[in-house]
């Protein structure tokens, strides 16, 4: 930084101090304010969704990866000639669609349609907040300016050049500010709306995908059922685990009393 910018930045921070204490008038719009409240508060719904997306992804295809690791491990507790040893063949199978069907929904469609819309979206927000620092700093040496202006015309300096120098860099200030700030508040609301053209279309398609990958999950494991017994139903359950558990119970190995 060179020496021009930190005499800069340090009468910014001493016009910042002043003004909360009240020694120097401050600039103010509430509109804008509220505007820029209502962006940064729209920025960090932005961010945790954008965060939230990606672990949804994150999640499925660590699910998809449990569900092949539980098939690749069942598949060597049987042999060739166990009566369940097809049955893990055909789960292992079954689990293995799903996880392609998942990275080729999420690696393509659900990027394309809810995560990069999203993240294009998030991508403005640094652009502009970084107007927003440029127009606080513009508005300080603004507010800087009006102080050296209006301690002058109280206390005329014997130098009768320097009133006159003074309003200049003034209404220089002001310029640079007010143009700084027209842009700005043309630009904030537009932002705030262009929510909807991505947002919303993400939001259908977040909907779509979670459905589809539900269907195909559910018809896939669906058509194991040809493999197992029917299920169950009440006291049979019941009785069905006592008799299990009587079993293990009679095996030295397993320790239970």
């Amino acid at each position: 930084m060179s020496w021009s910018g930190f005499k800069k930045n340090l009468n910014r921070a001493t016009t910042t101090v002043l003004s909360k204490t009240g020694n120097i008038d401050k600039t103010s719009d509430r509109e804008f304010d509220e505007e820029e409240r209502r962006l940064k508060l729209l920025e960090a719904k932005a961010e945790k969704l954008h965060k939230e997306a990606r672990g949804y992804v994150d999640a499925v295809r660590g699910m998809t990866g449990a569900q092949l690791r539980i098939a690749s491990t069942i598949d060597q507790f049987y042999d060739e000639g166990a009566p369940m040893g097809i049955y893990g063949v055909k789960y292992k199978e079954a689990v293995t669609k799903l996880d392609e069907q998942a990275r080729e929904d999420i690696d393509s469609a659900y990027r394309t349609t809810v995560l990069e819309p999203i993240g294009r979206f998030a991508a403005y927000f640094p652009e502009i907040n970084e107007g927003l620092r440029r127009r606080q700093k513009k508005l300080i040496d603004y507010d800087t300016a009006r102080a050296k202006v209006r301690k002058l015309v109280e206390k005329p300096s014997e130098d009768a050049s320097r009133l006159p120098r003074a309003e200049m860099e003034c209404n220089a200030s002001r310029e640079v500010y007010e143009t700084i700030h027209a842009q700005l508040t043309a630009e904030l609301p537009k932002v705030m709306d262009s929510r909807i053209a991505y947002l919303d279309p993400s939001f259908e398609a977040v909907v779509k995908s979670q459905l589809a990958f539900a269907q195909d999950a559910h018809t896939t494991l669906d058509n194991l059922r040809q493999f197992f017994p029917q299920e169950a139903q009440g006291y049979e359950l019941e009785e069905s685990v006592d008799g299990i558990l009587r079993q293990m119970r009679e095996l030295t190995i397993c320790g239970l009393a």
